[in-house]
């Protein structure tokens, strides 16, 4: 039995091993390899832990290692990268991409005006009465006929789709006999007897008695569809999700007199059309230190002019002589999004002042729940009192609710200008105006400070009834026969016993609400906006909720890099605060004993 368990044990450890390996080539082929890397690591150090002696305590932590290394270590790789790159709208791509979208992006082709265009027909060899995709392609127009074969010539991206794929057109002769192609021969067959007759016959009509055609190898290619004819539309299907996908959609036929058809956008890719690339891959001789080398460019083929790559974009001259921006790409930038924040007014004014209320706002949410949950616990904490159950039980049920729930009935039932509770009943029975809770600055703050004590006391409330029952009463009772008053029993006693146990809690959830994101996001969605601004910055605004807006809400797009800089100054702040509270708990002196 032992033999066995440890054969299936060691089965276990070669396919895990053998499943991660095979995702970080599959990884580093997609151009991942930071990912690709973790995994890597989490690799070594698990066979470390498995197989070595002096790892054996770690095995039960192998589990909670994966997820660390995947959801924790990778992120915070993959934020410090991105936090030195210009990553964001208008900077997707890398610089290789970028150059591949100018070079086979359907949308950098040109059609000349009076350029040819051809209807097509697909011709198909079947596989026990079902298509495959070994297809021919017929072109036509009035004045003649065209044949190609499926590309042989493909490439792909690296997410393995269609990049490029090319192919010769041959000039189908009258007989429709004997078209030479990469060395094969086809023949058509037809409904009607080839002679004079049908040789008079227009264009179309004769393709309409094409049946199919034959190689010389026997092989039958039948009429499968043409977007011109209804009676083939039933294969639109196979034709759309298989040969336009996998073939056409990126096919370029080159003709025997040299010109090149694609499937053209402007007759509603229902023809081949003429169609010839703006950009393509350019060698140019230059200069460097009276040496002379050779520089790869990206030429204009209509303007005969040199693509412009300068601030992480690529750029060209338009018809009117003006320089337009065409593609831009993600590239290293170094400390320039910390720079923005000391050196840009317009993004360093608002980012201090987010920064200053988020201090504020965790340090007054901490301060308003801990004061109403203290004078709460002293009050329940009274043995004489009636019904003490029944109140704790009620005074929790705002913890016990989902905050966002919460939020948003203070939103809607509360903090509403027109029919909210407070100023519909209570302000304007004062004879004041409504208050604009969500659309002032201060009010705003005043309401997120309000929800976020209403949240807070029950814990702080609950965290501080468990300290009062473990201050022992003998303390009390020597206080009260030196004479000491509630009031300087309270200042001597009991909040410096409290702060004891406490401060490490306390400490804690000023770092919670440090990054208290629901409760901004879902109260004021961080507004109002600060005026003057370049970038989505509100009056209530707290980093995390801050930089979730530059990251994905941004009026001029997402900026990955600049919310990714923020981000680790958050990091660096709640390493920070989570150092000092390990040390006011005392958890680094246990660990080392």
């Amino acid at each position: 039995m032992k033999t066995l368990g440890k054969f299936v044990l060691y089965s276990i450890i070669a396919l895990m091993n053998a499943g991660l390996i095979w995702s970080i080539f599959i990884l580093s082929g997609l151009g991942n390899y930071g990912l690709s890397v973790v995994i890597g690591a989490f690799v070594i150090l698990a066979n470390i832990a498995i197989f070595s002696k002096k790892g054996y305590p770690y095995r039960y932590t192998l589990p909670a290692m994966f997820f660390l290394f995947i959801l924790t270590v990778y992120p915070i790789y993959y934020t410090v990268k991105t936090a030195f790159t210009n990553y964001g709208t208008g900077h997707l791509f890398t610089r290789d991409q970028a150059i591949q979208i100018l070079l086979n992006d359907p949308n950098y082709l040109y059609e000349p005006e009076n350029g040819n265009s051809y209807n097509f027909k697909i011709f198909i060899k079947l596989k026990n009465f079902k298509p495959t995709e070994d297809f021919i392609i017929v072109l036509y127009n009035d004045k003649e006929i065209l044949l190609s074969e499926k590309p042989q010539e493909i490439t792909y991206n690296s997410k393995g789709n269609p990049k490029n794929a090319f192919s010769e057109l041959k000039p189908i002769n009258e007989d429709y006999m004997n078209i030479t192609i990469n060395g094969k021969t086809y023949s058509a067959f037809l409904k009607r007897k080839l002679d004079d007759t049908f040789r008079a016959l227009s264009i179309n009509e004769k393709m309409n008695n094409v049946l199919g055609f034959e190689d010389n190898k026997g092989t039958k290619y039948v009429y499968f569809y043409s977007p011109t004819d209804p009676g083939t539309f039933k294969n639109a299907s196979f034709y759309n999700s298989v040969l336009r996908k996998k073939y056409l959609g990126v096919l370029e036929l080159k003709n025997y007199d040299g010109k090149r058809y694609r499937l053209s956008s402007r007759f509603i890719y229902k023809k081949f059309s003429e169609a010839y690339r703006i950009y393509e891959l350019r060698v140019k001789p230059v200069f460097v230190n009276n040496k002379k080398t050779y520089k790869t460019i990206i030429f204009n083929t209509r303007t005969n002019k040199e693509l412009i790559d300068r601030d992480s974009a690529f750029w060209d001259y338009n018809e009117n002589g003006d320089l337009i921006r065409l593609i831009g790409y993600s590239s290293f930038v170094g400390t320039y999004q910390f720079d923005r924040i000391r050196k840009d007014p317009k993004i360093s004014g608002p980012f201090f002042k987010i920064f200053t209320w988020t201090f504020t706002y965790a340090a007054l949410s901490v301060l308003f729940s801990f004061i109403i949950g203290m004078i709460l616990a002293l009050m329940l904490n009274d043995k004489f009192m009636k019904g003490r159950i029944l109140y704790r039980t009620l005074l929790i049920i705002p913890w016990a609710v989902p905050a966002f729930i919460s939020v948003l009935i203070w939103r809607n039932g509360f903090f509403n200008e027109t029919y909210g509770i407070i100023n519909r009943f209570i302000i304007t029975n004062l004879g004041l105006d409504p208050i604009k809770w969500l659309n002032d600055p201060f009010w705003a703050k005043v309401a997120v400070l309000m929800v976020n004590t209403w949240l807070g006391f029950p814990y702080m409330m609950t965290i501080t009834l468990g300290a009062l029952q473990s201050i022992p009463d003998e303390l009390y009772e020597a206080s009260s026969i030196d004479g000491a008053t509630r009031w300087t029993q309270f200042r001597k006693i009991t909040l410096p016993l409290l702060m004891v146990s406490l401060t490490p809690l306390l400490v804690s959830s000023f770092a919670f609400n440090f990054n208290n994101f629901v409760n901004i996001y879902l109260l004021t969605g961080g507004g109002p906006a600060m005026p003057g601004a370049t970038t989505p910055a509100g009056s209530t605004d707290i980093l995390i909720s801050y930089t979730y807006k530059l990251a994905f809400e941004g009026s001029r797009g997402q900026d990955f890099g600049f919310a990714s800089a923020i981000s680790i100054l958050i990091f660096a702040i709640v390493s920070g605060i989570s150092y000092f509270n390990f040390k006011l708990s005392g958890a680094f002196e246990e660990v080392s004993r």
